[in-house]
């Protein structure tokens, strides 16, 4: 079947009746639990069902919000939460916005495909549209800085000669299907076949929605190729108004830059590198500064003339290396050590040392209260910590357990 929304790809509003409603659960995309609802079938839909690359539309029936449009062979099935009587009248309304930037992608997928292909030999053998981008996984394991430039001056140069888009019907055993680009019908298609043709450009199987002249699709900009699967690259690309968000988002982090940085846009590069090296040169000191503390920290704990058998020391600032030197400046063989380092109340590090005997004893319960995960030899046990705000309750447990620990211990 070949639903209204295929035949008129800009109707906005659609008067139907409904077939049947039945109870159902939808899963929601992002995981968690099912919903509830129903599974509506009407007699005609301008909600365009998954298929083809395209993700599905979203709309009203009624006041009915629609939460996913899926194919089952010859229907569209609106998922929707509340219950519609079969045989009623109802009045579809589209979510324009994202149907139209469907619209723009998915057309600007088939120019690129088409112009890719005629220009270097890139056939195309998957494709997604995404939230924020789409991708084209092109058949070759490399594409040029010199042809990514060509193709998409190509693109556009078509996009300003005002190229007809024209969708056509044909019957299954038509043999005209023979000679149009395809990757293949669904096993449980039915009914007429769909042909998108871009005049004088391409003819290509299709079962989405598409714009009527390339000048619909406004710009096209090629952002980069990425590597994809074995011996194939995955060429990202925008198309219409998702260029011109980009547009407006990357001169609203221009702006932001220029206030930050007090220089040009083209100073912010340069900019940038010299914050880097000055970060990277603060950081090296920074670190310098701590083995010099930690170094200083254990000398007064062994300077003094009686030394306790518990050491204990929280910094904010630090690392495992931090903790380390302290262990390794004080000693183990007598006294227990418990460092931890980051923030009070939240995740940070610990390192638990002393004796062997008493270390593999009390380690994985130093872990567990301050909920986290660690392992250790020969007298130390190091790991993270998700609540350091538990960390006095470590303490209790380590004084209850000198105070009963015999000398031999």
């Amino acid at each position: 079947m070949v639903f209204h929304c295929q035949r008129d790809s800009w109707a906005r509003q659609f008067a139907t009746r409904v077939v049947s409603c039945r109870a159902a659960e939808l899963r929601p995309e992002g995981g968690g639990e099912p919903v509830r609802g129903f599974q509506v079938v009407l007699e005609d839909t301008i909600l365009f069902p998954e298929g083809g690359g395209q993700p599905d539309d979203r709309g009203l029936i009624g006041d009915v919000p629609v939460l996913r449009v899926t194919r089952r062979g010859p229907e569209a099935v609106h998922f929707v939460l509340a219950a519609l009587e079969p045989g009623a009248e109802v009045l579809l309304s589209l979510d324009w916005e994202r149907r139209f930037d469907h619209m723009q992608q998915h057309s600007g997928q088939h120019l690129i495909t088409a112009i890719a292909e005629q220009m270097f030999g890139f056939k195309t053998t998957s494709w997604e549209l995404g939230r924020q981008r789409s991708v084209i996984e092109l058949d070759t394991p490399s594409v040029t800085a010199e042809q990514m430039g060509a193709l998409e001056r190509s693109v556009n140069e078509k996009i300003r000669e005002r190229v007809p888009v024209v969708v056509r019907e044909l019957s299954a055993d038509d043999p005209e299907i023979e000679t149009v680009r395809s990757r293949g019908l669904p096993d449980d298609h039915v009914g007429p076949v769909r042909v998108v043709d871009i005049e004088g450009v391409d003819s290509n199987m299709c079962c989405g929605t598409h714009v009527s002249n390339l000048t619909d699709l406004q710009v096209i900009k090629l952002l980069g190729t990425e590597k994809g699967k074995k011996n194939k690259t995955n060429l990202v690309f925008l198309a219409g108004n998702r260029v011109l968000k980009s547009i407006e988002q990357s001169h609203s982090t221009e702006k932001a830059l220029t206030s930050l940085l007090k220089n040009g846009p083209g100073e912010h590069v340069e900019a940038v590198k010299r914050l880097q090296s000055s970060v990277k040169l603060l950081q090296k000191n920074n670190l310098n500064l701590l083995r010099d503390m930690a170094v200083l920290i254990a000398r007064d704990f062994k300077s003094k003339p009686v030394q306790s058998q518990l050491f204990v020391l929280h910094r904010k600032e630090g690392d495992s290396e931090f903790m380390n030197i302290i262990a390794n400046e004080i000693g183990t063989e007598e006294a227990l050590l418990f460092l931890t380092v980051g923030d009070e109340r939240e995740a940070g590090l610990f390192l638990l040392a002393g004796p062997v005997d008493a270390v593999e004893h009390l380690g994985p319960r130093v872990a567990e209260l301050l909920v986290g995960k660690g392992a250790g030899k020969r007298g130390r046990f190091q790991g993270k910590a998700a609540k350091m705000s538990r960390r006095g309750e470590v303490e209790a447990l380590l004084q209850e357990f000198i105070s009963h620990r015999s000398p031999e211990v």
